[in-house]
């Protein structure tokens, strides 16, 4: 299921937290980029239908035009930002309890919250008051609830929030398994750019309140130009001299340069020219932007 957002704006008051937003959240799994403050759970709670936009409309494919939010809420599930848990329940009470508030009979209830809470790896805790759980297991919990009545969509804000490496990594792998292998549509709310290079197929990036870039990662990262990381031998050439001045050439040490071309096919004249020198051309990789180069470019346009 592909949600798209069309006009959006999203006010608290006098504060605009939202302005007049356009974007699409494809199939699969989507960063939703920003700082804290950019809007990004101000889009969520939209989408669910917790806070109403002064303007603009959004449309969730597989649902009418007019869906209800209540029909809305029966085909998402929703992992907040906060630490929300029942003090005294345990993980298998609360992930029962809100899925028969989600609509599904005790006893199906039951037998789904038994099997998201081994999904997520809590099996062996799910009897234990959620209280005493640590941070990283909470999070699994918040995870599992929101996946208890079986969700075509997943809107997950920070859901690393407060995890230590190895707990984050766990996390990782789950939203990648939901995705890649569970077939669920995952919009994932975070201001960790590395947590979306490793489990988004595309990114949307907000800055206060407006969309700045969006598109498939791998776009997105495309290198600008025609920039690539070059390897040489012998690693003592002067490829500066070799090239001369109609290439521009930044060595890094070792045998390795960074060469931008003016074109593609610019690269058979620069093998050419190392080969008639004797150079031996042992790698030669076009460069790709890191998500961080991608948001820090779009910001500061912004």
């Amino acid at each position: 299921m592909s949600v798209e957002l069309q006009n959006v704006t999203i006010r608290y008051g006098r504060r605009v937290a939202v302005e007049d937003l356009s974007v699409t959240f494809p199939d699969g799994a989507v960063g939703l980029l920003g700082r804290n403050g950019a809007g990004k759970s101000s889009v969520l709670k939209a989408l669910l239908g917790l806070v109403q936009p002064s303007a603009g409309s959004m449309h969730f494919s597989s649902l009418p035009a007019d869906a209800s939010s209540t029909m809305v809420r029966e085909h998402v599930g929703y992992m907040p930002e906060r630490d929300a848990h029942l003090p005294q329940a345990s993980g298998f009470d609360m992930v029962s309890l809100l899925g028969m508030l989600s609509g599904l009979p005790r006893r199906d209830a039951w037998r789904r919250a038994h099997e998201v809470l081994y999904l997520v790896g809590l099996e062996e805790q799910r009897y234990r008051p959620v209280a005493g759980y640590s941070a990283g297991m909470r999070q699994k919990a918040k995870l599992a609830a929101a996946l208890v009545h079986d969700p075509d969509v997943l809107f997950l804000d920070e859901p690393t929030n407060g995890l230590d490496p190895a707990g984050r990594s766990e996390m990782l792998a789950l939203v990648r398994q939901l995705s890649r292998e569970l077939g669920k549509s995952v919009v994932f709310s975070t201001h960790i750019l590395q947590d979306v290079e490793t489990v988004c197929d595309a990114a949307v990036v907000m800055e206060r309140g407006r969309c700045v870039a969006q598109g498939a990662v791998q776009e997105l990262t495309a290198g600008a130009g025609h920039s690539y990381l070059m390897r040489v031998e012998p690693s003592d050439v002067d490829v500066h001299t070799v090239l001369g001045a109609d290439y521009a050439v930044e060595p890094h040490g070792d045998g390795r340069y960074v060469v931008r071309l003016a074109a593609e096919e610019a690269s058979n004249a620069l093998f050419a020219a190392l080969a008639q020198a004797g150079v031996r051309v042992r790698s030669f990789v076009r460069q790709r932007r890191s998500l961080e180069d991608v948001f820090l470019t779009a910001v500061r346009a912004e």
